[in-house]
């Protein structure tokens, strides 16, 4: 890996410890930490993801009998996001003093019990304490989510640090086959048993990854530093990074409180097929996400270019898969379907260049190698995908409520289009003064003036 750690595009730079020593010789495969490793956080991306995706296709509709609005509904969605933001912030900058072999156990525990507790909540009574209750279920759940994804990327980072986008490209996998099984799985379940099983399986399930991850995870410790995200956020390309990683949540989000609803009442399908249609999307970024992180790593120069194509794509997807009723286009199941494909493969192109982007940046303005880094970057990762998984749903709820699916989904993906403006104007400018720095550069003007006295 020598040489990727030369190249010109400017790559990350190992964190130090015996784990990176290990990755110097890519010829003879992963070291025993490294697998176990790899298999700790794909238990959590596969297991996050289930739990997550399974309320799409009947907690909407389950909730609106039980008094909620559709606005509720996205502000109950919302509610995770916002105590996830917060959560992430904090855990990001005390990894360190928690240890994250603690954070990401304890996180994955939570996580587990609070799932099954959700699925109690149709006991409560309808209106204001259903309501209150499932907010303060989420909230305890997003505590547990935040922890255990922030060691997971600082734990990942810390075990691959010259191919982090590939190894976070290819666990992707487990969160799309979490995306992929939860709505179909959930559906089945739901239309089958009612609304406690789907949440009961799942969070046993998830408790089972406890013990699993409390044996086989290698413990990773770090001397804690005094960087902040404070200094970090400060730097204007991290503040453009940022505005990435909000609008695709945001984007995302949107779609966990409206898409199902829209599904039932345009296409007349039932609840358990209406998470079979959810695969267009899942499946098109977890299968692509590997390819793309591979691309990321490889050819890290070709990073900006994934960052504003896949956004401006996005923002594309999203206009049509209404679609937008300026267009005049009846909407139909395969051409929805169509879109959501190229939504899960546009979003990839954008989320997956994101944290070595955000890296490297650290790196080359003084930020000090290490855990305490890789904390502060997966936090801020983390709270920036959680603030616009909070808005992304509140927004969602509400336009859809206001003006209908299809121009709610056309004005959300104006998120997507505003960051891969922004990115392309970014990256536009910071070529510009490259280019100038090096025009007036002490030695080229040296250069210069002994090729005009040669020439004279």
């Amino acid at each position: 890996m020598a040489s990727r750690a030369a190249d010109g595009a400017g790559s990350e730079r190992p964190p130090d410890g015996g784990v990176s020593e290990a990755l110097g010789e890519e010829s003879r495969g992963f070291t025993r930490e490294q697998l176990f490793t790899l298999a700790a956080t794909a238990s959590i991306n596969f297991s996050s993801m289930l739990c997550y995706s399974i309320l799409g296709p009947f907690f909407p509709s389950e909730a609106e009998k039980k008094g909620a609005s559709n606005t509720i509904v996205g502000l109950i969605f919302g509610c995770f996001a916002l105590f996830n933001f917060l959560s992430s912030l904090i855990l990001g900058n005390y990894l360190t003093h928690i240890g994250a072999k603690f954070m990401f156990v304890a996180g994955i525990f939570v996580s587990g019990c609070v799932t099954i507790l959700f699925g109690m909540l149709d006991k409560v009574p309808s209106g204001p304490m259903f309501i209150s209750f499932c907010f303060l279920v989420r909230a305890i759940d997003a505590i547990g989510f935040a922890a255990a994804m922030t060691a997971s990327f600082s734990i990942l980072a810390k075990a691959f640090p010259t191919n982090i986008a590939t190894v976070l490209g290819s666990l992707e996998i487990f969160s799309g086959l979490g995306m992929v099984l939860g709505p179909p799985l959930g559906g089945f379940l739901y239309q089958s048993f009612g609304y406690e099983v789907p949440f009961i399986t799942l969070g046993c399930i998830v408790l089972v990854f406890v013990p699993m991850n409390m044996c086989i995870l290698p413990k990773y410790d770090s001397i804690p530093s005094k960087e902040s995200f404070w200094k970090l956020i400060r730097l204007p390309k991290v503040l453009v990074l940022c505005l990435t990683i909000f609008s695709l949540s945001a984007c995302l989000g949107f779609l966990d409180p409206t898409m199902s609803l829209f599904i039932l009442k345009k296409f007349k399908l039932p609840a358990g097929y209406v998470g079979l249609v959810f695969l267009g999307l899942a499946l098109s970024y977890s299968l692509s996400s590997p390819l793309l992180g591979l691309v990321s790593d490889k050819l890290p120069y070709i990073r900006k270019w994934l960052l504003i194509a896949g956004g401006l794509l996005t923002a594309l997807s999203f206009f049509m898969l209404g679609p937008a009723p300026v267009l005049h286009i009846e909407s139909q199941l395969w051409m929805f379907v169509l879109v959501l494909v190229l939504i899960g493969f546009s979003i990839g192109m954008s989320a997956i260049p994101v944290f070595p982007e955000i890296l490297q940046c650290a790196y080359e303005n003084g930020f000090e190698e290490g855990l305490s880094l890789l904390g502060l970057v997966s936090g801020l990762f983390n709270a920036m995908w959680s603030l616009g998984a909070f808005a992304g749903p509140i927004l969602g709820g509400f336009l859809n409520e206001k003006l209908g699916f299809e121009w709610a989904a056309a004005i959300q993906g104006g998120w997507a289009l505003l960051s891969g403006l922004a990115t392309g104007i970014f990256y536009i400018i910071e070529a510009t003064r490259k280019s100038s720095s090096l025009q007036n550069s002490p030695g080229n003007n040296e250069e210069r003036t002994h090729l005009m006295g040669s020439e004279t």
